[in-house]
Parts: structure tokens; sequence; C-alpha cells
């Protein structure tokens, strides 16, 4: 891929919505600020697009007809860990949940304005596509990170790990022996305050936890802290 290729890439945005007005007015905005953008109409044209590899992020619908969002998400996540926000309507707690569990990176509830959209999706690439702070490989316990590859291992083997998942398990690795809080990580993992009732944390890392391998006495090494948030163990 050359160079100018690469920078397209990073800067483009798959929208997967079966209403086109809504799907116009945010093609039309995220242009307005510099995005390349391709729009999708159904979930398998959005889920073949979204394998091609030309996309830095897909904003995804839950409700489409025929092939709905959550199974679109599925189709993807079995190939690909690139990042996907969610567009749920206002109270689909189940779906929320669910998509985050089968790995988006974060959601927006509809409706939306196209600035907010905007800003989710910066948050999101802002994370994805930083350099890192350094080069140092963070080693705590059997876990292994490597945060200019983004890549971790757990006693030697490769996990597999959203980029919302890895930009979390970063977090708590920094910090390892130290608790923090669901805001800290949500500003630091997600690049948003952490809004109220706000679940995305604990299901994010949930899904982590049965990721992660245990200590040798058989706890998670992910610890969730009384009122002080998470925390992962040295051992």
């Amino acid at each position: 891929m050359t160079p100018f290729a690469m920078i397209a890439a990073m800067n483009h945005v798959l929208l997967i919505d079966d209403d086109p007005e809504l799907v116009g007015m945010f093609k039309e905005y995220l242009e307005q600020e510099s995005f390349q953008v391709t729009c999708a109409h159904d979930g398998e044209t959005g889920a073949r697009e979204a394998l091609s590899g030309r996309y830095a992020i897909a904003v995804l619908d839950v409700m489409m007809p025929r092939m709905n969002g959550i199974e679109t998400l599925r189709r993807i996540r079995e190939k690909s860990r690139m990042p996907i926000l969610m567009l749920t309507g206002r109270g689909d707690d189940t779906d929320r949940i669910l998509g985050l569990e089968l790995g988006a990176d974060d959601y927006v509830t509809k409706p939306c304005t196209p600035r907010e959209l905007t800003a989710r999706i910066r948050a999101i690439l802002r994370r994805t596509q930083a350099q890192p702070q350094d080069g140092v490989t963070l080693v705590v316990g059997k876990l292994t990170m490597l945060p200019e590859q983004r890549r971790a291992l757990w006693d030697g083997q490769p996990l597999d790990l959203t980029s919302t998942e890895f930009n979390l398990l970063e977090v708590l690795a920094r910090n390892a022996g130290r608790p923090v809080s669901k805001n800290d990580l949500s500003e630091q993992g997600l690049g948003r305050p952490m809004a109220r009732f706000d679940r995305n944390i604990d299901v994010h890392l949930s899904s982590l936890r049965h990721k992660l391998g245990t200590l040798s006495d058989g706890r998670s090494c992910l610890q969730t802290v009384y009122r002080l948030g998470y925390q992962l163990i040295r051992e």
C-alpha cells in the first residue's frame, strides 16, 4: 500500500445503515470533517465491505432488515478486529450489551447528532492509531503487551483482542497492582468520559476476564475493587 493509500485508509469510514436520509446527513458532515466515507445499506454488503481492509472504522446500525447489525457484527468479528461503533436505539440495552460482548468497540444511542457521532469516531481512532508512549514491552505476570505492535500475549500465546480491549488492558497493565477507576478507564481506553448508567466498561472487562488466563491460585488476574474500579494483579 502506498503512503497516500495508507493515509486514506486511516481516515476512511464505512457507514452501514439502511436509512438513506440519516446516512446522507452523517456522510456529508463527516466529509466536511475531512473523512472519506463509503456507505452500505444492508448487512451483507456492509460485512463484505468491512472485510475488504479498506476502512479505519465501521459505523453499524443495529436495526436493519434481513441481516441485522448484531449478525453483521458477528460476521465481521469472525475475521477482523477493525474498530466498530454501533448505532443503537434509545433503551435497547439488550442489543447494546450483546454488541459489546460480540466485540463492538463502543456505541452511540440514536437519535444522535452528526457532531456527536464524529466525536465518538475520532475518540476511537485516536486510541487505535495513537503512537505508543514508548517502545517498552509491558510484562505483568504471564501477560506481555507490545504497544508498538498492538499485540498481547498470555503465557506466550497471542490474545485475540478488539482495539478497545487492547486499549483498556494497556491502561490496566501500565497501572498493574493499582486500581483504576471506571471513569479513568473510559477516558484513557475509550477516549471519552463515562456516561451515567454506562455499562460499557463492565462489559469490556468481563470479556477480557474470559480471554485472560488465571493466576496460579485459580483467581482471575483482573479483579474488581469495590468502589475503586478494576485492577490487574501482579503475581
